[in-house]
């Protein structure tokens, strides 16, 4: 077996040298988790031609198998929520649906929940178990209590935890790992992407914990809310940067299929659009979009003719905008159907952020209720956008 403890040291370098690795507690964690337990039986690593190659940590030259475990990118495990690496001997399609996040991107937000010692942690979304061994370094398994709704996942990650050396870790019938306690916890953290944070959240984490969530519906442009919890059962924050992971399966968007020109056929308005629909392929840019048309979604196409065609849908509100480029590639037609029109929304708050500066996600201030999320920016009435409940 290869010894991948100078693979974790210089690991925790990298992470020190960006900036997302600052206190002692944390490089030990990282000096001693062996992150190559947790991606067994193996992964999927990403291909030119958009296709997926297993490599499984039986079949993989050892010093390539630990090359793959400490590098600096997220290791997709699962595909179409149920095929490991294992079970796929050659180039296979698919779409990711458990992976191991890049060890700047984990780190960085275990950094930012500012744990102390006796803190107890309830992170939903287990994953491989790699974070949740973190914790546990950290903060005593006895304190961590991880949930993972996936059973074949958290099978996994519980092998993983115990071969790792945390004892009598067990998936019970809710989906919880560990040692569960209950209720207040001092911090949570979600390390799948939602769409809101549920009321549930704050409800089961003490006045003045702190909850650390990735908010948005895209598989980018969502930023990581970071907010804590008031006596009142409310929540105060701000975005503090770029987030990606996953959905939760609970929140999951269905993704748009069918005939996308019959579900365009049929629109209420045409007009040149103000604003180029490239600008959802920015990250800030597509954050905004995104608190405008909560429901929305970024869909890329290709003509028969070579034609590229973007659209947002929102199927919830059965609403449409549709884009197809100028000839004279100036500018882009925007068709608009349903009773939202999805693109006048869009580019009424991309034109206040502009009017503003452009400022970054960091900027938006974030409030919590029951029924409600409220993000703003400053006390500008156009830079304010609400989000109720059903």
């Amino acid at each position: 077996m290869t010894d991948t403890a100078p693979a974790r040291r210089a690991l925790a370098d990298r992470l020190e040298k960006a900036g997302v690795l600052t206190t002692p507690c944390w490089r030990a964690a990282v000096e001693a988790v062996p992150r190559e337990l947790f991606l067994k039986p193996g992964v999927f690593l990403p291909t030119d031609d958009g296709r997926w190659r297993p490599v499984t940590a039986a079949g993989a030259d050892p010093v390539e198998w630990a090359e793959i475990a400490y590098s600096d990118q997220t290791l997709t495990t699962q595909l179409d929520g149920h095929r490991t690496a294992d079970q796929a001997p050659s180039l296979v399609t698919g779409v990711p649906t458990s992976s191991s996040t890049t060890p700047v991107t984990v780190l960085g937000m275990i950094e930012e929940l500012d744990v102390q010692d006796g803190h107890q942690v309830l992170e939903i979304g287990t994953g491989t178990g790699y974070s949740s061994a973190l914790l546990c370094h950290r903060l005593g398994e006895d304190n961590v209590t991880t949930v993972e709704v996936d059973p074949h996942v958290a099978a996994r990650a519980d092998t993983a935890l115990e071969t790792a050396g945390f004892s009598t870790w067990s998936v019970t019938g809710d989906g919880l790992l560990g040692h569960p306690r209950r209720a207040p916890y001092d911090r949570t953290i979600a390390t799948c992407a939602v769409r809101r944070i549920p009321h549930t959240w704050i409800r089961q984490t003490r006045p003045g914990g702190i909850i650390l969530a990735t908010l948005g519906t895209w598989p980018y442009g969502t930023g990581l809310a970071k907010v804590t919890v008031t006596e009142n059962g409310t929540a105060e924050g701000r975005i503090t940067g770029r987030a990606s992971f996953m959905q939760a399966r609970s929140q999951a968007t269905v993704p748009v299929a069918g005939d996308l020109s019959a579900r365009t056929a049929y629109a209420d308005s045409e007009r040149t659009a103000k604003l180029s629909p490239l600008m959802l392929e920015e990250w800030t840019s597509a954050f905004f979009a995104q608190l405008a048309a909560p429901g929305a979604q970024f869909v890329r196409a290709t003509a028969v003719d070579g034609t590229r065609l973007l659209y947002v849908f929102d199927s919830g509100h059965e609403s449409f905008a549709a884009f197809t480029a100028d000839r004279n590639g100036d500018g882009w037609t925007v068709r608009q159907g349903g009773p939202v029109a999805l693109w006048d929304d869009i580019e009424q708050a991309l034109t206040a952020w502009q009017d503003a500066g452009s400022p970054d996600i960091t900027a938006v201030q974030l409030h919590i209720t029951d029924r409600t999320h409220t993000y703003k920016i400053g006390d500008n009435p156009a830079l304010r956008w609400e989000h109720r409940l059903v």
